[in-house]
């Protein structure tokens, strides 16, 4: 395998997604920029949240998984808290897949946003790029939201993140 999971690989797990998995599901991070709006974009796992939350559910992410060659690692549930964290999440869905039995979401742009506050240097180039994108395509963006969030995080001391934060609100 490749240094991380590119666009095609990341397809090849939906679309098996779409054969084997049932319910609802939400794709964020990484691999949803991947597919979305930065097709060169690489990650090093695929963040896919059941929306029910249950075990049996990661577990049949986790078979999906191997069954299409990736090690179990490469899928990745802990964006489900960071997911819930943020007030109103569920009305900020937009279906990316819907089959008979199954449906993939995606964020609107603004909560893909506010998931990547943590602002590591490849948030915040993801967060640029999802902005031009979304400024190309005529996509809504909460701006004065996402402003809002980054105000209210903790102040830091890291210099790096103080300007990855200044960075993403002059953006906006």
């Amino acid at each position: 395998m490749a240094r991380g999971l590119d666009e095609a690989m990341i397809l090849r797990l939906l679309d098996a997604a779409e054969e084997r998995l049932q319910g609802e599901w939400l794709l964020v991070g990484g691999a949803l920029a991947a597919i979305w709006f930065s097709p060169s974009r690489v990650t090093e796992d695929v963040d896919l949240v059941s929306l029910s939350g249950t075990n049996e559910e990661r577990l049949a992410l986790m078979r999906l998984a191997q069954e299409v060659g990736l090690p179990v690692e490469s899928v990745n549930s802990a964006a489900d808290f960071f997911v819930r964290t943020i007030g109103g999440w569920r009305d900020q869905l937009e279906v990316l897949r819907r089959t008979a039995h199954l449906t993939i979401y995606r964020p609107t742009p603004t909560l893909f946003l506010l998931l990547k506050l943590r602002l590591g240097e490849q948030d915040l180039d993801d967060c640029l790029a999802l902005l031009s994108f979304a400024r190309s395509r005529g996509l809504h963006v909460d701006g004065a939201r996402v402003v809002t969030a980054i105000e209210a995080l903790a102040p830091s001391e890291d210099a790096a993140l103080i300007r990855r934060r200044a960075q993403l609100r002059a953006a906006l």
